[in-house]
């Protein structure tokens, strides 16, 4: 007999690890508009060379072969009548028996005033390779002898989000650009500042992780701005408001890290959402009303989930395992199972030699923490023999960061 067939519409965290577990049990369809995974924990090490493409941004068929079904395109209907998809690259519908929607977010601007235009989103390698280029042209273009004042004019860079996301980005940059200053030999330093709405950085953290990564940031030389409004990203600068007061500084870039919004795709299906437009799913992931319908990770409204936990790569792990087994239930006529998502502690990059440890209310820090983190994401890694090879890279060739070299000197 035919196995039953199972689409699952984008191949992030959650959608690959489905996919890869119920592959061999059904006859599985991942569909992406990327032909490679992102490893997104890992993508600030990559922006400061501690990691490679490969170690983080697989492409899809190396990692699962011939098991599953790879679609390169983008899904742009669903006829949940027919169980058909049309994707943008086939002249044929994909069939399904059960469908998986895993599409993930996109970048929030919040129709700030040219955040969308000018400002650099920090998703994907492809942001990272951007960003780089951006610091390394920065420096290219300082004369040796520019006054010190002019340099930190000319070597701003902006930060807007001051979640973890925005920490680890922001602690990265400073520390890859005070390396390029003492080995060219610049006058002054660079600037790196974060923007950060509410009244403390990193919001979702306990207070002792807070003081930690607050002094980690004052040692990085990062400024950040709280309770501060961006207005305006301009191609070159940044318009905020503090206390009703405006403040226009000049940036090389401005890089986004403020929040996520629901993927496109979503907006367009005929499916139960909460007000802020996210699925609404049962505790088994089944989209309410909708039982051979799965939905989870960001695009997923779940009851009882911690807030901490809201968005991150770990929650869309655990719901992978729940996803598989259900949806391996579901075809089969048996019942389905719910469970208790838990925080399981977070590590957290502070730059390109230090990182913190969060377990159980408790801060592990420094380059033990940043050797446990490397440890940590391996065994995260989608696949065994992916973990093997990136294991021993890092093994035996080392986590060192690489320098913001003059372009065209590797």
């Amino acid at each position: 007999m035919s196995k039953k067939k199972v689409l699952i519409v984008g191949a992030g965290f959650g959608g690959l690890f489905t996919a890869l577990d119920l592959a061999g049990d059904a006859d599985v369809t991942l569909v992406s508009d990327s032909d490679h995974f992102c490893f997104r924990p890992l993508l600030y090490e990559y922006l400061s060379g501690e990691v490679e493409a490969w170690h983080i941004a697989p492409d899809y068929k190396e990692l699962f072969g011939d098991e599953i079904n790879f679609v390169r395109g983008t899904v742009e209907t669903v006829d949940f009548a027919k169980q058909t998809a049309k994707v943008s690259t086939r002249e044929d519908l994909l069939n399904y028996d059960a469908l998986v929607l895993a599409v993930g977010g996109t970048t929030n601007f919040w129709n700030v005033t040219g955040a969308e235009e000018f400002a650099l989103p920090f998703r994907g390698i492809e942001d990272a390779d951007d960003l780089r280029n951006r610091m390394t042209r920065a420096l290219d273009e300082i004369p040796p002898l520019l006054a010190p004042q002019d340099v930190r004019e000319k070597l701003t860079f902006a930060v807007v989000g001051g979640g973890a996301s925005g920490v680890e980005l922001a602690t990265k940059m400073s520390d890859l650009l005070y390396d390029a200053f003492e080995r060219r030999g610049l006058k002054g330093e660079p600037r790196v500042l974060i923007y950060e709405m509410s009244d403390r950085i990193v919001p979702g953290m306990g207070s002792e992780a807070r003081a930690y990564v607050e002094k980690s940031l004052l040692e990085a030389h990062v400024e950040f701005y709280l309770q501060t409004k961006v207005l305006e990203v301009k191609p070159h600068g940044i318009v905020s408001e503090y206390d009703g007061k405006h403040l226009e500084i000049e940036t090389v870039a401005t890089v986004w890290t403020a929040g996520v919004k629901v993927n496109p795709l979503i907006e367009t299906l005929d499916l139960p959402k909460a007000e802020d437009g996210l699925i609404l799913v049962n505790q088994t992931l089944q989209v309410k009303n909708f039982e051979n319908i799965f939905a989870l990770g960001d695009i997923a409204k779940l009851e009882e989930v911690a807030p901490i936990l809201t968005g991150t790569a770990q929650l869309a792990n655990q719901e992978s395992v729940l996803l598989a087994d259900n949806i391996r239930a579901f075809l089969n006529g048996k019942k389905l199972k719910t469970k208790q998502f838990e925080e399981l502690g977070e590590a957290l990059s502070l730059g390109t030699h230090n990182a913190a440890l969060l377990v159980g209310g408790n801060v592990i820090s420094g380059a033990i923490a940043r050797n446990a983190r490397f440890a940590l994401y391996t065994s995260r890694l989608p696949t065994w023999h992916h973990r093997i090879k990136v294991g021993a890279s890092w093994f035996f060739g080392g986590t060192t960061p690489r320098p913001l070299q003059p372009l065209g000197i590797s």
